[in-house]
């Protein structure tokens, strides 16, 4: 039971810390916060994702490509051009890298406005750090792991982040059904999107990327939106527009 916990736990908190911080904040700032709660969710985003944990900066000029190039050859991870969701993850990580180092210059012209705490960036990406929390996990599964198949999960602790954005980018531009025609081949994967907290809504946020709520039909429920609104109400964020979905919507 305890693995059970531990798996769930990890799965959805990184999850959270993705689309929240590093998607709807870093990304796109679909709304603002002062400087505590931002390195608050800063620290919170490293210590969810831990072995895993995807530079806000890099994620957000990557991401920010993958809008301007949606399912063309500059786009960062379009499953179009891959044979299978590895290859795809394994491109994407090497022009990841490329961009922390800054040395990707397609990436250069989307610069700017990104959450900055350089020495945790820096850090969360070194081997020491990612190490360190591998360590972590394997300890956890060593004094409470009632069975050997349950070892079987370490690997996706160790690449929880990279493992999100696969599931993301591969299911939200192949499987699914469209809203809109974005000119590109994203899609809405899942009604109620439980695998992905509402990223999985793809095409409606390509139509509307600065819309905070990724569902469009009332059946579209996008799980991260409520704890966005229930910030944005508490205080600790503030939501910068409610952008409506077009009165016209595909059936």
């Amino acid at each position: 039971m305890a693995i059970l916990v531990f798996f769930v736990a990890h799965y959805y908190l990184s999850l959270f810390t993705q689309t929240f911080y590093l998607h709807r904040y870093a990304a796109h700032k679909m709304f603002t916060m002062n400087k505590f709660w931002e390195k608050f969710f800063f620290l919170f985003t490293y210590i969810c994702q831990g072995s895993s944990f995807l530079s806000p900066r890099a994620y957000a000029l990557l991401h920010r490509m993958h809008h301007a190039y949606s399912d063309t050859e500059m786009d960062p991870h379009s499953p179009h051009f891959f044979s299978n969701p590895f290859s795809m993850m394994w491109k994407t990580k090497i022009i990841y890298g490329e961009v922390v180092e800054n040395t990707y210059d397609p990436a250069k012209r989307f610069e700017g406005d990104t959450p900055e705490w350089k020495w945790l960036d820096q850090f969360g990406g070194t081997a020491v750090s990612r190490l360190g929390w591998g360590t972590v996990y394997v300890l956890f599964y060593i004094n409470f792991a009632t069975a050997w198949w349950q070892y079987l999960l370490l690997p996706i602790h160790f690449l929880m982040g990279p493992l999100h954005g696969a599931i993301v980018n591969w299911g939200g531009h192949k499987y699914g059904y469209q809203n809109f025609d974005n000119h590109d081949k994203s899609r809405n994967t899942l009604a109620l999107d439980f695998l992905a907290f509402g990223e999985l809504f793809q095409n409606n946020h390509h139509k509307l990327p600065m819309r905070v709520n990724f569902g469009v039909k009332w059946w579209e429920f996008d799980p991260t939106y409520m704890f966005i609104w229930t910030m944005d109400k508490a205080g600790i964020i503030k939501i910068k527009r409610k952008q409506k979905a077009p009165i016209r919507v595909a059936a």
